[in-house]
């Protein structure tokens, strides 16, 4: 058992993220998405059992691919923006019926700003330093990110020393077949790029991709299949 840590500011994660978080895990990130695809992307990725979905900032018209999404999904489903490079962005996400801003980097005034809004948070993270100012300002999730660089090692060494109740979330890289390693060092999920989704794939792909990382989470977690 984790000795008890002391957060650096009250840690009250997003009610919603963590519902949805504790549902399934998997964050889909659709780069490159357009609002005529999206709520068809975002069907196939529910019915897989993903609930969060982002759609990254420099998508084509990103804020009608949100709201698309938004609008086809059940309320249980969390739907965002990534890529959320300045707090300007935060109103328009909110606005469009986001309830997630996720970042690369952790701009203090990207966090603050998602979390005045009642946005959850999920600020991108690759140092100690980085981490804990990110949880100062309010982050909700910790965006270990890029997970290639880091590693499950990474993972093992912030986890004896970040409270066990804040999700770890490595971006970057992630495969069905290697999340493994990083569960077993103390990760919570995972962010999805690329392997799950390209830009033009159909929704059908989408689904069976996202079945695929369900069955690779279960297989990495040693559930029965």
């Amino acid at each position: 058992m984790q000795p008890h840590i002391n957060l650096p500011a009250p840690y009250a994660p997003h009610a919603g993220l963590a519902a949805a978080f504790s549902a399934c895990p998997l964050i889909a990130i659709l780069r490159g998405v357009t609002p005529a695809d999206a709520a068809d992307h975002g069907r196939a990725l529910y019915e897989a059992g993903f609930r969060i979905v982002e759609v990254p900032l420099n998508s084509p018209q990103p804020f009608d691919s949100i709201a698309a999404i938004r609008q086809a999904l059940p309320a249980d489903a969390i739907v965002g923006a990534g890529t959320v490079l300045h707090s300007s962005f935060v109103d328009q996400v909110k606005a469009a019926g986001g309830d997630l801003i996720v970042m690369p980097h952790s701009d203090a005034d990207v966090v603050r700003a998602a979390k005045a809004q009642g946005l959850a948070c999920a600020p991108g993270v690759a140092t100690p330093n980085e981490a804990f100012l990110a949880l100062k300002n309010g982050a909700d999730v910790l965006k270990m990110f890029p997970a290639e660089q880091l590693g499950p090692q990474v993972v093992k060494a912030w986890r004896a020393v970040i409270a066990a109740a804040v999700p770890l979330v490595p971006v970057g890289g992630i495969a069905p077949d290697n999340m493994g390693p990083f569960l077993t060092a103390g990760a919570n999920g995972f962010g999805l790029g690329s392997a799950l989704y390209k830009p033009g794939q159909s929704a059908a792909v989408t689904g069976a991709h996202a079945k695929a990382f369900i069955n690779g989470l279960r297989i990495a977690r040693g559930e029965k299949q």
